[in-house]
């Protein structure tokens, strides 16, 4: 056919303007061509060339800036412009095809416009970026022109009488109105900014969140577009491939988003409720958030309805396509043809109706695309603004809650009305269920809309048989809804069986070191295996469940199609054509998505409602200011005459606690003194925050380094500070749990003296501290510094031996007060109180001297500290080794080694993960899946083939009866389907299972059975986070993920395999496809790991910030820091919401693309299965399986990037998995040691050489001693000598290289560590007690009878205290043993170790942490139970063993003395005499 622009057609004079120009048609589309080449004659030297340096003036890091008013506005004209364009190109040629000869006036300037339209926004956007306006005077003209033209066309058009039933007038009249208020924009934009026409053009500056550098989340001001694909992410998203996502890469979040400025959007509409309504009655928290946040949430609402609506285009479509493609012959279009020809020639071209334009199965399938774009786009915008609006409401509430914790009582805490561990839920839990509530929200009401849409629908289809298949699905929705709920329980049964195991192996790695010294360790690794197992138990439940609702929602699906098509074939009398079959199939797959949902969501929001309201009424609780009403007395007064006395408080807390209220009470008062009337407080209960020693001392104030030294020093915390692996620089953690609680103590003292104010509370200071420090800080600290600073000193305490510095004393009693005067008055008007106080200083005195004598607290807190840090750089030395031997890198290693190990997905540890589930689930999860998706493929292929048999039957009957034959398959391949389904779901669940059982029980056998020296280098709270985060995700969060995976891949490759089938021309464009898919997931998965570490990393700092002001509120008050940590709050809070922005801007920007790319694969099946020409049915089968891809696609990457996160814990699991474990075979068999050995207890030791590690230096050198049958031996010796590794060498705990201990003819090298170390008897310096029962902790074997406990516990003198108790034996002993004091749980130790009868006691510092009372019973049991046994005592006081028959002497791992002690004390010299001189 002869191309010829006004068409060269039989009879026709297409070019002849004897009627009129403008009565020539294809002049006036000519006519039209001219606005659309004037502007790209103008733009494009403009856009290529450029115009120099013309943009803002004003620094911006970023081209993002929206200068020109009306901008939205624009680009919604010009969408709808393009997508009108695209209408008019379509009925251009559509209507070409209807004539003689090419026509190609009748597409050609439509195709021309779409150019110009797409040219006129790139230039609107680099004129808008640049702030060039004037350069906007071409559009204006441009959209004048187009403007014009188009109402010549329709004027024309109108003259003839063509109408609304005509197509090609609809279009014009729409560009006609769409040129018209881009014209009206153009004029709106020269009206603001006075570009043009003005004397004074207006000056703009850009908002202030641009002129912030810190600024990076541009998605409010990037263009419509950008906002639409978050195209502003690419950077971002792209970089992250070659270096890391880092907290300073995310930067701020805008003014608008902040946590502030929404607290303060929610305040106002509250306290505007509070106006507006009745002001006696509470306003709601609810009509607040509606009010504050209400529009956002209309607006995403607006944009689901849209895309649900927009989401049924796609089974229409098929249905369209399909059914021409069935029905529509040569003849039957020809015959058309012909009776419409004449009927519509106007202007010698043809005009068609838009019923004749949606009969073209090309316009329909680029309508589907166009369809499936517009509805993805809706969708996640609509996700996009939800989570928006729901971390803005979460910052609010976070806000808000924050503030009312500031105001909350101290009572409110004490008493436990309002717990920490209520607040953390509140923080943790409850605001961001408050969260998901609003991200569900839209679901609410959109859903009930989409279901009643699909019935419609399939009704409109089906007739009554649809109702057949939609009532199954709404019968079975309650169904769903039981499986949701059970989840829910099963998940809280699971949650507490966590809980008890976790409580009981956090116990046991706590006292492992007494485990393995008394071989209990199998028998406490059982009590763990137990509550493991009931937690399996729950967890299987949970998998059922899980299992089940997995089945529901794929077999619901099956079910309702095979009800609604066999009622079809028998009840209708009507062929099942394969365009109902497919649309209907199509339907179904929509309908089950929202009926699963609904129930889940309604029961999700009933649930965070109803307990939203439940910690709502629980932060009403009456704040700091209304208890002070009631407890403070009115006539109540607090001064001081003069500011250099010392002001002391003996010996209770509660006048304390009353000052501070009283001063919170007195704000006004306070804020009146302007400064003068400034406190300092030191709390008896140590408060640290989570920062460098320094910020905890300096606490906000400046920093003065001659100031900072003295406070300091007056401490005594220099040789603290000079253990920290950075000095000053260390965090030391939430609540300083890496630090002893005298060091703890000494820093929160060293706060209160640093801080210039006039008046100074310390409650408590000396209670964790020593004498020696005791001493150094009354003098140094309290004596000298606080006086030179001539401040005031209120000092709460119980040693009685400085009540002789004080300037006035108040004794308190039972919360009243006692006596106060200077000392020498209570000694002249008291006597007796005053002798009192003599007998209690006479006792300090005597601790004095003990602690004189030992080994002080100081030392040992500080030997634990250096012992803590050591360990710790060791295992982060052993743990980058490991790092290195995984990845093996050239010394000079690119970017490119670092990327690709980054974006290289984990099969080891999957391959590890699903062989612990063994071979046999991974067999039947595999063959049931494959096996299940080729039952589902093979169904949709019966359809098309039973809805494709030959449709022109003779009868009526015989075509019925025909299409009945395929039922009978129809049925049994949807029940084999069903089955599978089943199948597939519980493998998956229970290959989980069973993972996650073989994995826990051999990390806690390997850790159980580790060498000591394993507990020594790795940190306590590593070893618990394999135990606790880790085993959840296994437990939990892997099985679902991997379900997901499998499914959503095996889905995509077999929808992709279908439409190849189908079409083997579509693999041509899948290539390209696939290519583009890859490089999308790839960079995704990199950013998505990244940005969901930051978002956890974050996490936790603000819920440490709220536990901190939750302890520390008297401290935080008292110091009037409230703001300041107010302003810590709303950063920490902003840095989290920023994380969670860019992770969720991640999902939508991986998952607009993966959309696109599923719209494209639907348009390229459906052209390339319309162009083949292939069968019906086969067509919509393709077609359908094409729109699952584009549900699934994004899944696929989302899942596979959660996985690999997820398989983290694998790997840290599987790390631990490598340890070595203890020799527990031995040499010698258990048969031929004697039964009652050891009989007599005498120990040789010969040329004994131990280190604790093969890469370690020896700690004991070349011992040789003998020790006789019930001999007392004392063992003693400087710090690091190896007196306690010797104790470990008994129970061959370290490593022997050399040499032997012979232990009644026996070398204990030869025996099985568990046969040597249930024999042998120990009592550790640290009580360990576990929680359970006393007799638990006494004989965890059950061996022995009760009056052998009994007799035990009397010798310990305990028989008396658990006699008392209800329970007796069986009474119940808190974790750690907590419910007594250290005394006694030193005595039920001593008791553990008699129970056991065995003739060797080692005694390793056992009296170093017990008062004088508990050492003398200590001491007298040993010297009259223990006589006639073998008892090494290795001595932490040299005074303790001086009775001993035999002392060894150790110094830096020798032996340097041995003999009694008598005999090594009449030796001057002896180091044993220089020891004991040196500690008394």
């Amino acid at each position: 056919m002869a191309l010829s622009f006004c068409g060269n057609d039989r009879g026709s004079n297409a070019y002849s303007v004897d009627k009129g120009v403008l009565d020539n048609g294809c002049f006036v589309d000519a006519l039209n061509l001219v606005p659309h080449v004037f502007l790209l004659f103008i733009t494009f030297p403009i856009l290529f060339i450029g115009w120099g340096s013309q943009s803002s003036k004003v620094q911006i890091h970023h081209n993002t800036w929206l200068h020109f008013p009306g901008h939205n506005l624009r680009w919604i004209l010009i969408f709808t412009l393009l997508f009108v364009h695209v209408c008019e190109i379509a009925e251009g040629i559509v209507s070409n095809t209807q004539m003689e000869s090419n026509h190609l006036h009748l597409f050609m300037p439509a195709l021309m416009g779409f150019i110009a339209a797409t040219t006129s926004v790139v230039y609107y956007h680099n004129i808008e970026t640049a702030n060039f306006p004037k350069l906007l005077l071409a559009l204006f003209i441009y959209w004048i022109l187009a403007f014009i033209t188009k109402m010549i066309k329709l004027w024309k058009f109108a003259e003839v009488s063509l109408g609304v039933q005509h197509l090609r007038f609809c279009i014009t009249a729409l560009l006609v109105v769409l040129y018209g208020l881009l014209m009206a924009v153009e004029i709106n934009v020269i009206r603001v900014r006075k570009y043009v026409f003005f004397a004074n053009p207006q000056r703009v500056k850009p908002p202030e969140d641009l002129q912030d550098l810190g600024v990076r989340f541009l998605q409010p001001f990037v263009n419509l577009l950008s906002k639409a694909t978050y195209w502003w992410m690419n950077p971002l998203i792209i970089g992250a491939h070659k270096r890391p996502i880092e907290l300073k890469k995310i930067g701020k979040l805008p003014i608008a988003m902040r946590a502030l400025t929404n607290y303060m959007r929610l305040k106002d509409s509250y306290e505007e409720q509070r106006k507006t309504e009745d002001p006696d009655k509470s306003p709601s928290i609810w009509k607040s958030m509606y009010r504050a946040f209400g529009g956002s949430i209309l607006l995403s609402s607006t944009f689901r309805y849209m895309a649900d609506l927009l989401g049924f285009a796609g089974p229409l479509c098929i249905s369209g396509i399909v059914g021409h493609l069935d029905n529509s012959t040569e003849i039957d279009r020809t015959n058309k043809v012909n009776t419409l020809f004449k009927s519509n020639m106007i202007f010698g071209v043809y005009f068609m109706s838009s019923t004749e334009l949606l009969q073209n199965t090309s316009v329909l399938a680029v309508l589907l695309f166009l369809a499936l774009v517009l509805q993805r786009t809706f969708l996640q915008a609509s996700y996009y603004v939800t989570i928006e609006t729901g971390i803005n409401l979460r910052g609010a509430l976070l806000a808000m809650i924050y503030n009312k914790i500031l105001r909350l009582s101290t009572s409110n805490m004490s008493m436990g009305e309002m717990t920490l561990g209520q607040i953390n839920n509140l923080v943790a839990i409850e605001t961001n269920q408050l969260m998901w509530f609003l991200f569900l929200c839209p679901n609410l009401w959109a859903m009930p809309v989409q279901i009643i849409m699909g019935v419609i629908l399939l009704y409109y289809l089906l007739g009554n048989s649809a109702l057949i298949g939609a009532g199954i699905i709404l019968l079975l929705a309650p169904v769903q809804y039981l499986i949701a709920t059970k989840l829910a329980d099963t998940q809280k049964s699971t949650l507490d069986y966590s809980t008890d195991r976790l409580k009981k192996t956090t116990e046991i790695l706590k006292g492992i070191k007494l485990l393995k010294l008394y071989a209990w360790d199998n028998i406490f690794c059982d009590r763990v295996e137990e509550t493991r197992e009931k937690e399996l138990t729950s967890l299987k439940t949970f998998a059922l469940y899980t299992s089940m609702s997995i089945f529901m929602n794929a077999a619901i699906p099956i079910a309702a199609v095979l009800a609604t098509f066999v009622t079809h074939a028998y009840v209708e009398e009507v062929r099942l054509s394969p365009a109902k079959a497919f649309a209907s199939l199509a339907l179904f797959h929509i309908l089950v998505t929202p009926l699963f949902l609904l129930s889940t969501v309604v029961r999700f929001a009933v649930k965070a409602l109803v307990r939203y309201v439940t910690k709502s009424n629980k932060l009403s609780n009456p704040t700091l200011l209304h208890n002070i009403a009631q407890r403070v007395p009115t006539n109540g007064k607090v001064y001081w005459s003069n500011p250099s006395n010392v002001y002391t408080v003996a010996p209770k807390y509660c006048l304390l606690e009353s000052h501070l209220k009283m001063l919170t009470a007195l704000d006004n008062i306070l804020n009146h003194l302007n400064g003068l009337y400034s406190v300092a407080y030191a709390a008896q209960k140590s408060w640290l925050l989570n920062a460098t020693v320094e910020e905890n001392i300096t606490f906000g104030s400046p920093f003065n380094k001659q100031r900072y030294k003295a406070v300091i020093d007056a401490c005594s915390l220099q040789p603290d500070i000079d253990l920290l692996p950075f000095g000053d620089q260390t965090e030391i953690g939430e609540r300083g749990i890496n630090l002893s609680g005298g060091q703890r103590q000494r820093i929160c003292v060293a706060r209160a003296l640093y801080q210039n104010t006039n008046i100074v509370f310390l409650d408590d200071p000396f209670s964790a501290l020593d004498i020696h420090l005791s001493d150094h800080l009354m003098q140094e600290g309290i004596l000298k510094f606080l006086q030179d600073d001539k401040r005031t000193v209120v000092l709460v305490t119980h040693k009685l031996q400085y009540l002789i510095h004080a300037d006035w004393i108040i004794a308190m009693k039972d919360g009243s007060v006692l006596r106060e005067g200077t000392l020498k008055d209570i000694q002249t008007h008291d006597v007796k109180l005053y002798e009192h106080w003599k007998t209690l200083m006479n006792r300090q005195d005597q601790e004095l001297e003990k602690e004189t004598e030992m080994e002080s607290q100081t030392t040992l807190e500080r030997k634990t500290l250096r012992r803590a840090f050591y360990s710790r750089e060791a295992k982060n030395q052993i743990d980058d080794e490991d790092e290195e031997e995984e990845v093996e890198e050239d010394d000079d290693d690119n970017m490119s080694t670092t990327t690709s190990r980054r974006s290289k997905i984990p099969w080891k540890m999957c391959c590890r993960y699903l062989s612990s589930g063994g071979f046999l689930m991974v067999f039947l999860m595999v063959s049931s899946k494959l096996a299940k998706h080729s039952v589902m493929v093979a169904i949709d292929y019966w359809l098309a083939a039973w809805t494709s048999s030959n449709p022109h039957c003779c009868f009526l009957f015989q075509m019925l009866s025909l299409h009945r034959s395929y039922v009978p398959v129809f049925i049994i391949l949807c029940g084999a389907a069903i089955a599978l389904c089943l199948i597939t779901s519980l493998t998956v669940e229970f290959l989980g299972v069973a993972a996650a059982t073989n994995l826990h029980h051999n990390l806690l056998n390997k850790i159980i059975h580790a060498p000591i020296r394993f507990f020594d280098v790795t940190p306590l709270g590593q070893i618990l986070n394999r135990f606790s985060a880790d085993t959840n995700i296994i437990d939990q969060h892997i099985p679902p993920t991997l379900e997901s995976l499998t499914r959503s891949t095996l889905l995509c490759l077999s929808a992709i395999g279908v439409i190849a089938f189908v079409t083997p021309a579509f693999l041509i464009a899948l290539v390209p496809l696939a290519v583009a898919f890859y490089f999308i997931q790839k960079y995704f998965r990199v950013a998505s790991k990244d940005l969901q570490d930051l978002d956890d990393s974050t996490q936790l700092p603000l819920l440490c910030h709220f536990s901190e002001t939750a302890e520390g509120l008297t401290t935080i008050r008292a110091f009037r820091h409230e703001a300041r940590f107010k302003q810590r709050m709303l950063e920490l809070t902003d840095t989290n919401n920023t994380a969670y922005l860019f992770l969720s801007a991640a999902n939508r920007w991986l998952e607009v693309r993966t959309d696109y790319l599923g719209a494209v694969i639907v348009l390229t099946a459906a052209v390339t299965a319309i162009w083949t020409s292939s069968q019906s049915g086969l067509v919509g089968l393709g077609l359908t399986y094409a729109l699952t891809v584009t549900n699934y696609l994004n899944w696929v990457v989302r899942n596979l990037a959660d996985l690999e996160v997820q398989m983290a814990a694998v790997k840290k699991v599987n790390s631990f998995l490598s340890t070595e474990s203890e020799n527990y075979e031995g040499s010698m068999d258990v048969s031929q040691v004697p039964e009652d050995w050891p009989q007599h207890g005498e120990i040789k030791i010969q040329d004994l050489c131990v280190r604790y590690d093969t890469m370690l230096k020896p700690v004991l050198k070349h011992v040789n001693a003998h020790i006789n049958p019930g001999q007392k031996v004392g063992i003693c010796g400087r710090t690091g000598s190896g007196k306690s590794s010797l104790s470990l060498a008994f129970f061959n705990m370290v490593d022997v290289f050399e040499g032997k201990i012979v232990i009644d003819g026996i070398d204990i090298c030869k025996l099985p560590p568990q046969t040597l170390r249930s024999r042998l008897s120990i009592i550790l310096q640290d009580p360990v007690l576990f929680s359970g029962s006393i007799r638990l902790n006494l004989d965890p074997e059950c061996t022995c009878t009760d009056d052998r406990l009994w007799e035990a516990l009397e010798i310990a003198q305990l028989k008396n205290v658990v006699k008392a108790l209800p329970g007796g034996l069986d009474a119940v002993v808190t974790e750690g043993g907590e419910n007594f004091s250290v005394g006694q749980r030193q005595l039920f130790c001593l008791a553990r170790a008699f129970v056991r009868k065995s003739s060797i006691l080692i005694m390793d510092e056992a009296t170093a942490s017990i008062d004088m009372a508990t050492e003398n019973i200590l001491q007298k049991v040993v010297m009259t139970a223990f006589a006639d046994r073998t008892v090494v005592t290795i001595a932490h006081l040299v005074s303790s063993i001086l009775e001993a028959e035999q002392v060894l002497v150790f110094a830096s791992g020798t032996l340097v003395e041995s003999d009694s002690a008598p005999n090594l004390l009449a030796q001057e010299d002896s180091l044993f005499s220089i020891l004991v001189r040196t500690h008394k």
